[in-house]
């Protein structure tokens, strides 16, 4: 396939910043549109950031609820995909619809130019676009507290984001899970099983089983409308103040199997850890699932980031004429960072983008539905 080009006499119609599930949702609804758009993304491979997660890691939507627009997710409607099949059904649905992606081309610098179109910067050139998409999503700089400069340099210490299976932490020895969010309570669960872990929980979030009367609890939160809250109302609200929910994994469950559990996290001395309540335990080895933060520092467009560095948008649409974020949490509601539902988040943006812009695409392909 002979990707698009740009030049500074025709700049394409889109860039598409990432590759991920929101920008290749995106891609499929401009495919239907004819824009003359390119998706780059800094990995090696599409889904490849699904690829570096932990060996282990299932999702928590059936398979029913996991389709980008116009291409079943081929696996059984009630079966739970692991990370490597989200993956496989990235790079074909890439395939499917042809999409044009630019593989281990990193954006290090966006500015917009005089004439209100953007430049992007990459290591193999520079493209230019009237429209560009920031689809980068949620998961980009791991996140480690300062306190982990602390711990004695021979106890082995890595982020969620770096874990792959226990194999990679001292066999006998107590591993410190650091966060009691879905990731930390997954990874204590499956290290539980070969050592002593300990588990430091900062905030508590709601958990909830993964089936409820003999239903997953995804058709129980899709049949209420939780996923298609909108962000702007007072329930949105309440919902965003609670944080995500932790899914299949219960607190309960993991003490039966004797995982130990312990307050936030306040310090770290040598091998020790000291706790909120003054406790104190000796650990071999620190898993700090505590998150990730944006970093949008290659964004050099005046006004569109906020004190804390993440984007200032509206439904995806920022200030900036033309400069557009797909695939955020809460972007217009629940749903939208999530696989099976942010295709409606890309429809509706590329209804919006085609509308804005100055010479209408002229679609000859059918439109591509939403889920």
């Amino acid at each position: 396939m002979t990707l698009p080009t740009s030049s500074a006499d025709r700049p394409l119609d889109v860039l598409v910043v990432g590759a991920g599930q929101a920008g290749l949702a995106l891609g499929a609804h401009l495919t239907s549109r004819d824009a003359d758009f390119v998706l780059v993304d800094a990995g090696p491979e599409i889904g490849a950031a699904w690829r570096s997660r932990w060996d282990s890691l299932r999702l928590f939507s059936p398979a029913r609820y996991d389709s980008l627009p116009g291409l079943p997710f081929p696996a059984p409607a009630d079966s739970h995909p692991g990370k490597d099949d989200v993956a496989d059904y990235l790079a074909a649905y890439a395939a499917h619809f042809a999409l044009p992606v630019r593989l281990d081309t990193p954006v290090t610098r966006l500015h917009r130019e005089a004439d209100g179109t953007f430049t992007a910067t990459t290591p193999t050139g520079t493209l230019r676009a009237r429209q560009v998409v920031v689809a980068t999503g949620p998961f980009q700089t791991p996140h480690v507290p300062a306190l982990a400069a602390r711990l004695d340099p021979d106890v082995p210490q890595l982020h969620s984001a770096e874990y792959r299976n226990p194999a990679q932490l001292p066999g006998a020895g107590r591993v410190l899970v650091v966060g009691a969010a879905n990731s930390g309570l997954q990874i204590a669960a499956e290290l539980v099983a070969t050592q002593p872990v300990t588990v430091a929980v900062g905030t508590r979030p709601t958990e909830l089983p993964q089936r409820i009367a003999g239903r997953d609890l995804f058709d129980w939160l899709d049949a209420v409308g939780f996923f298609t809250v909108p962000a702007h109302t007072r329930i949105a609200r309440r919902l965003r103040a609670r944080g995500d929910l932790v899914i299949g994994t219960r607190s309960r469950a993991l003490r039966r199997r004797g995982v130990d559990l312990r307050p936030r996290l306040t310090d770290l001395t040598g091998s020790t850890a000291v706790f909120a309540d003054g406790s104190t335990v000796d650990v071999d080895a620190v898993v700090w699932a505590t998150g990730y933060r944006p970093d949008h520092s290659w964004l050099h467009v005046p006004g569109v980031l906020d004190d804390a560095g993440a984007i200032r948008h509206t439904a995806g649409v920022t200030d900036v004429p033309g400069l557009y974020v797909l695939g955020q949490p809460w972007q217009t509601c629940r749903g939208s960072a999530l696989l099976g539902f942010v295709g409606a988040d890309a429809a509706a943006l590329a209804d919006r983008m085609a509308a804005a812009a100055g010479r209408p695409w002229t679609g000859s392909r059918p439109p591509v539905a939403t889920r």
